[in-house]
């Protein structure tokens, strides 16, 4: 109520300022007293809880023109922020119709319109304000980027590449991350229907637009193994590390795979030791390579490979696996407590995430390439230990 009252006394003000300045003094004189018991009507109206009525009164009274607009406005964003969003469209529907408003206050208050068609979920009818604006190159920034946010919405990443390109080398870097993810999507359309060369188009595009885009590559990297072509998916899985080793993880098992494909599976060991020498310490390395020794039936070497590095950088996951991995029988005086600690480990990997966006701190068990939250792309990454250079 506090808010309604505050707002009020200047629309009121300014409005009876402006008529009085335009005006002779009788003439003045009578428009403040109009003015005055609209003001007074209106307070009736909100302090009878009847907001609705108290807009009506307003938008019938107060004249606008270039000085009283600003008013206008504030009441509709107040609207906006609060949840109202059938009072914002109202005032600003009413305040296009105005004929004496200029063009360049008619694309203002465009732009707040399209912004309540947008928190309303009304993105067709923003989608067509947002886009006038840009055609006559006003507020063009703010209705480049709530246009992405439609298309985006709207999984038209053809029309969302379209409008991003339109962002300028301003944000050149920014940008190229975007439109890398808006290529991959379409490419996983093209995948998806089986439309292998045109989702190889695609990806390329997405590489050329940021060739850190690790999910281009690992798109690569499979259409090379669905073509048994195991070499170029091992070459293009260990770009992965020069383009975000934070994605190492991501790569262990299809590398394993491509390998034992090849009858090479000794390689992948070495591979594993050369980056664990470059990333001490780096749970998922740790792991891949407790599990190859296990698989050689190198159960020994693996349980001290794993305690070792367990020594060197604590991991959560690395004892689970040890726990895992049994006890040697001259301790099964404190196999009971053994089995509670595994316990205890399972508990907390059940509650922890495995990605986490590291722009908002969105947390999640899937690796989503579009933050759900911040909307951001390419910013989740798996929760490991962070690699520093």
């Amino acid at each position: 109520m506090i808010e309604w009252l505050l707002l009020l006394l200047p629309i009121a003000a300014a409005s009876g300022w402006m008529a009085g300045k335009r005006s002779t003094e009788s003439i003045k004189i009578e428009n403040r007293s109009r003015l005055n018991a609209a003001y007074f009507s209106n307070l009736r109206y909100l302090l009878n809880e009847q907001p609705e009525k108290a807009i009506d009164s307003l938008l019938n009274t107060l004249e606008v023109d270039n000085e009283a607009i600003e008013p206008y406005l504030s009441l509709g964003n107040l609207f906006r922020h609060r949840g109202e969003i059938d009072r914002a469209i109202r005032i600003h529907q009413d305040l296009i119709d105005k004929s004496y408003l200029s063009q360049s206050q008619k694309r203002r208050v465009s732009l707040e319109l399209g912004l309540d068609y947008m928190q309303a979920g009304m993105l067709d009818r923003a989608e067509s304000l947002f886009l006038d604006i840009i055609k006559q190159e006003s507020h063009t920034d703010i209705a480049i980027y709530q246009l992405l946010d439609i298309y985006q919405q709207k999984k038209d990443w053809y029309q969302a590449i379209t409008i991003a390109q339109k962002l300028g080398e301003g944000s050149s870097e920014i940008i190229g991350t975007i439109l890398a993810h808006f290529y991959c999507e379409l490419a996983e359309q093209q995948y998806t229907q089986k439309r292998k060369t045109e989702a190889e188009k695609l990806i390329k595009q997405a590489l050329i637009s940021d060739w850190r885009c690790v999910r281009a590559t690992l798109m690569q990297a499979r259409l090379a193994i669905d073509d048994s072509n195991y070499r170029a998916a091992v070459h293009l899985l260990h770009q992965v590390e020069q383009q975000d080793p934070n994605y190492l993880s991501e790569i262990l098992k299809p590398l394993l795979e491509c390998y034992q494909h090849l009858g090479d599976a000794d390689r992948f060991s070495y591979w594993l030791a050369e980056v664990l020498g470059r990333y001490p310490g780096y749970t998922p390395l740790v792991l891949a390579r407790v599990k190859y020794l296990q698989q050689q039936g190198e159960l020994r070497e693996a349980r001290q490979f794993l305690a070792d590095q367990l020594r060197k950088q604590y991991s959560i996951e690395g004892l689970q696996y040890l726990l895992n991995l049994g006890m040697p029988k001259s301790i099964d005086s404190i196999s009971e407590l053994w089995k509670l600690m595994e316990e205890i480990v399972n508990d907390l990997l059940k509650a922890k995430s495995k990605y986490i966006c590291g722009f908002c701190g969105f947390s999640g068990k899937y690796c989503h390439w579009q933050c759900p939250s911040c909307k951001r792309w390419g910013v989740i990454k798996p929760f490991t230990m962070s690699i520093r250079f």
